[in-house]
Protein backbone atom coordinates (compact mmCIF):
# COMPACT_ATOMS: atom_id res chain seq x y z
CA UNK A 1 0.00 0.00 0.00
CA UNK A 2 1.37 3.42 -0.97
CA UNK A 3 2.35 5.62 1.96
CA UNK A 4 -0.05 8.52 2.53
CA UNK A 5 0.99 12.05 1.66
CA UNK A 6 0.81 14.82 4.26
CA UNK A 7 -0.37 18.08 2.70
CA UNK A 8 -0.10 21.29 4.75
CA UNK A 9 -2.29 24.07 3.36
CA UNK A 10 -2.06 27.79 3.89
CA UNK A 11 -5.48 29.39 4.42
CA UNK A 12 -5.70 33.04 3.29
CA UNK A 13 -5.08 33.29 -0.44
CA UNK A 14 -4.95 29.52 -0.84
CA UNK A 15 -8.29 28.16 0.35
CA UNK A 16 -10.23 31.38 0.92
CA UNK A 17 -10.12 34.90 -0.46
CA UNK A 18 -10.30 36.65 2.88
CA UNK A 19 -9.21 40.04 1.55
CA UNK A 20 -12.52 41.93 2.14
CA UNK A 21 -12.47 41.27 5.88
CA UNK A 22 -8.73 41.79 6.18
CA UNK A 23 -8.80 45.09 4.29
CA UNK A 24 -11.77 46.35 6.31
CA UNK A 25 -10.00 45.52 9.57
CA UNK A 26 -6.80 47.25 8.46
CA UNK A 27 -8.80 50.35 7.52
CA UNK A 28 -10.52 50.30 10.92
CA UNK A 29 -7.22 50.01 12.77
CA UNK A 30 -5.60 52.87 10.87
CA UNK A 31 -8.64 55.10 11.35
CA UNK A 32 -8.55 54.41 15.10
CA UNK A 33 -4.87 55.39 15.09
CA UNK A 34 -5.47 58.57 13.09
CA UNK A 35 -3.52 57.35 10.07
CA UNK A 36 -4.17 57.63 6.35
CA UNK A 37 -5.68 54.66 4.47
CA UNK A 38 -3.36 52.43 2.47
CA UNK A 39 -3.16 51.96 -1.29
CA UNK A 40 -4.49 48.70 -2.77
CA UNK A 41 -0.90 47.66 -3.52
CA UNK A 42 0.16 48.00 0.12
CA UNK A 43 -3.03 46.34 1.38
CA UNK A 44 -2.22 43.22 -0.66
CA UNK A 45 1.08 42.83 1.18
CA UNK A 46 -0.80 42.22 4.43
CA UNK A 47 -2.07 38.84 3.22
CA UNK A 48 0.47 36.14 3.96
CA UNK A 49 3.02 37.41 6.47
CA UNK A 50 2.48 37.70 10.23
CA UNK A 51 0.20 40.66 10.94
CA UNK A 52 2.61 42.39 13.32
CA UNK A 53 5.32 42.39 10.64
CA UNK A 54 2.97 44.10 8.20
CA UNK A 55 2.31 46.93 10.63
CA UNK A 56 6.02 47.26 11.39
CA UNK A 57 6.68 47.49 7.65
CA UNK A 58 4.57 50.66 7.60
CA UNK A 59 7.28 52.31 9.70
CA UNK A 60 5.48 51.93 13.01
CA UNK A 61 7.26 51.43 16.31
CA UNK A 62 6.76 48.10 18.08
CA UNK A 63 4.27 49.76 20.44
CA UNK A 64 2.32 51.29 17.55
CA UNK A 65 2.34 48.04 15.58
CA UNK A 66 0.98 46.09 18.55
CA UNK A 67 -1.73 48.73 18.94
CA UNK A 68 -2.57 48.32 15.26
CA UNK A 69 -2.85 44.55 15.66
CA UNK A 70 -5.15 44.98 18.67
CA UNK A 71 -7.49 47.33 16.77
CA UNK A 72 -7.40 45.01 13.75
CA UNK A 73 -8.42 41.99 15.84
CA UNK A 74 -11.12 44.00 17.60
CA UNK A 75 -12.78 44.63 14.24
CA UNK A 76 -11.97 41.22 12.76
CA UNK A 77 -13.57 39.20 15.53
CA UNK A 78 -16.73 41.32 15.34
CA UNK A 79 -17.61 39.78 11.97
CA UNK A 80 -14.98 40.73 9.41
CA UNK A 81 -13.55 37.23 9.85
CA UNK A 82 -16.42 35.90 7.75
CA UNK A 83 -16.13 38.51 4.98
CA UNK A 84 -14.44 35.91 2.80
CA UNK A 85 -15.24 33.47 0.01
CA UNK A 86 -13.94 29.99 -0.66
CA UNK A 87 -12.08 29.81 -3.97
CA UNK A 88 -14.00 28.01 -6.71
CA UNK A 89 -13.11 24.33 -6.87
CA UNK A 90 -11.49 24.18 -3.43
CA UNK A 91 -14.21 22.16 -1.63
CA UNK A 92 -14.09 19.53 -4.37
CA UNK A 93 -10.28 19.52 -4.30
CA UNK A 94 -10.17 19.02 -0.53
CA UNK A 95 -12.84 16.33 -0.66
CA UNK A 96 -10.86 14.40 -3.26
CA UNK A 97 -7.45 14.82 -1.66
CA UNK A 98 -8.69 13.91 1.82
CA UNK A 99 -9.82 10.49 0.63
CA UNK A 100 -6.28 9.12 0.39
CA UNK A 101 -4.08 11.75 2.06
CA UNK A 102 -3.72 13.53 5.39
CA UNK A 103 -4.56 17.24 5.12
CA UNK A 104 -3.63 19.98 7.60
CA UNK A 105 -3.87 23.75 7.86
CA UNK A 106 -0.71 25.75 8.64
CA UNK A 107 -1.60 29.45 8.66
CA UNK A 108 -0.21 32.70 10.05
CA UNK A 109 -3.81 33.60 10.93
CA UNK A 110 -4.46 33.04 14.66
CA UNK A 111 -5.53 29.44 15.14
CA UNK A 112 -8.78 30.40 16.86
CA UNK A 113 -9.83 32.49 13.83
CA UNK A 114 -8.76 29.79 11.37
CA UNK A 115 -10.90 27.18 13.13
CA UNK A 116 -13.93 29.49 13.22
CA UNK A 117 -13.57 30.30 9.53
CA UNK A 118 -13.20 26.69 8.41
CA UNK A 119 -16.18 25.63 10.53
CA UNK A 120 -18.26 28.46 9.06
CA UNK A 121 -17.49 27.35 5.50
CA UNK A 122 -17.97 23.63 6.31
CA UNK A 123 -14.36 22.76 5.45
CA UNK A 124 -12.94 21.84 8.86
CA UNK A 125 -13.73 18.14 8.57
CA UNK A 126 -11.36 17.70 5.63
CA UNK A 127 -8.37 18.40 7.89
CA UNK A 128 -6.64 16.17 10.41
CA UNK A 129 -5.42 19.27 12.21
CA UNK A 130 -5.80 23.06 12.03
CA UNK A 131 -2.66 24.87 13.14
CA UNK A 132 -2.10 28.61 13.23
CA UNK A 133 -0.41 31.48 14.99
CA UNK A 134 -1.12 32.18 18.64
CA UNK A 135 -2.57 35.44 19.92
CA UNK A 136 0.43 35.97 22.21
CA UNK A 137 2.80 36.21 19.25
CA UNK A 138 5.03 33.24 20.07
CA UNK A 139 4.47 31.55 16.70
CA UNK A 140 5.39 34.69 14.81
CA UNK A 141 6.61 33.23 11.50
CA UNK A 142 5.39 30.69 8.97
CA UNK A 143 8.42 28.54 9.79
CA UNK A 144 7.35 28.37 13.45
CA UNK A 145 3.72 27.70 12.56
CA UNK A 146 4.73 24.87 10.23
CA UNK A 147 7.08 23.38 12.85
CA UNK A 148 4.16 23.46 15.30
CA UNK A 149 1.90 21.82 12.71
CA UNK A 150 4.44 19.09 12.00
CA UNK A 151 4.73 18.39 15.71
CA UNK A 152 0.96 18.21 15.99
CA UNK A 153 0.70 15.89 13.00
CA UNK A 154 2.98 13.36 14.68
CA UNK A 155 5.88 11.48 13.21
CA UNK A 156 5.21 12.25 9.54
CA UNK A 157 7.77 11.47 6.87
CA UNK A 158 9.08 14.77 5.54
CA UNK A 159 9.79 13.24 2.14
CA UNK A 160 6.04 12.54 1.94
CA UNK A 161 5.02 16.01 3.16
CA UNK A 162 4.41 19.26 1.26
CA UNK A 163 3.50 22.86 2.10
CA UNK A 164 0.94 24.45 -0.24
CA UNK A 165 0.50 28.21 -0.31
CA UNK A 166 0.34 31.44 -2.29
CA UNK A 167 3.11 33.59 -0.76
CA UNK A 168 6.88 33.47 -0.34
CA UNK A 169 6.47 32.97 3.41
CA UNK A 170 4.85 29.58 2.73
CA UNK A 171 7.83 28.52 0.63
CA UNK A 172 10.52 29.78 3.03
CA UNK A 173 8.62 28.18 5.91
CA UNK A 174 8.62 24.89 4.03
CA UNK A 175 12.37 25.13 3.36
CA UNK A 176 13.07 25.90 7.03
CA UNK A 177 11.30 22.66 7.95
CA UNK A 178 12.88 20.52 5.20
CA UNK A 179 9.65 20.26 3.19
CA UNK A 180 8.99 20.92 -0.48
CA UNK A 181 6.73 23.86 -1.26
CA UNK A 182 3.98 23.98 -3.87
CA UNK A 183 2.94 27.47 -4.96
CA UNK A 184 -0.62 28.32 -5.99
CA UNK A 185 -1.15 31.18 -8.43
CA UNK A 186 -4.76 32.12 -7.65
CA UNK A 187 -3.89 33.96 -4.42
CA UNK A 188 -1.81 37.02 -3.61
CA UNK A 189 1.66 36.03 -4.80
CA UNK A 190 2.91 35.44 -8.33
CA UNK A 191 5.13 32.83 -9.95
CA UNK A 192 8.27 34.97 -9.65
CA UNK A 193 7.77 35.49 -5.92
CA UNK A 194 7.05 31.83 -5.27
CA UNK A 195 9.86 30.40 -7.39
CA UNK A 196 12.35 32.90 -5.98
CA UNK A 197 11.37 31.70 -2.50
CA UNK A 198 12.02 28.07 -3.43
CA UNK A 199 8.73 26.63 -4.71
CA UNK A 200 9.40 23.23 -6.23
CA UNK A 201 6.32 23.58 -8.45
CA UNK A 202 3.56 26.12 -9.14
CA UNK A 203 -0.04 25.46 -10.16
CA UNK A 204 -2.57 27.84 -11.70
CA UNK A 205 -5.82 26.07 -10.81
CA UNK A 206 -7.18 23.65 -8.20
CA UNK A 207 -7.41 21.07 -10.97
CA UNK A 208 -3.68 21.40 -11.65
CA UNK A 209 -2.98 21.06 -7.93
CA UNK A 210 -5.03 17.87 -7.75
CA UNK A 211 -3.22 16.38 -10.74
CA UNK A 212 0.18 17.31 -9.31
CA UNK A 213 -0.63 15.94 -5.86
CA UNK A 214 -1.74 12.67 -7.41
CA UNK A 215 1.57 12.22 -9.24
CA UNK A 216 4.06 13.19 -6.51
Amino acid sequence: MKEKKHLFFDLDGTIVDSSPGIYASIAYSLEKMGREPLSPEVLRTFIGPPLLDSYLNLGMTAKEANEGVAFYREHYRQGALFQATVYEGLPELLAHLSEENQLYIATSKPEVFAKEMLEKFALADYFQGIYGADLAGERDSKAKVLAYALEGAGNVAKNRSWMIGDRKHDMTGAYANQLSGIGVLWGFGDRKELESAGASHCVATPGELLAYCEQI
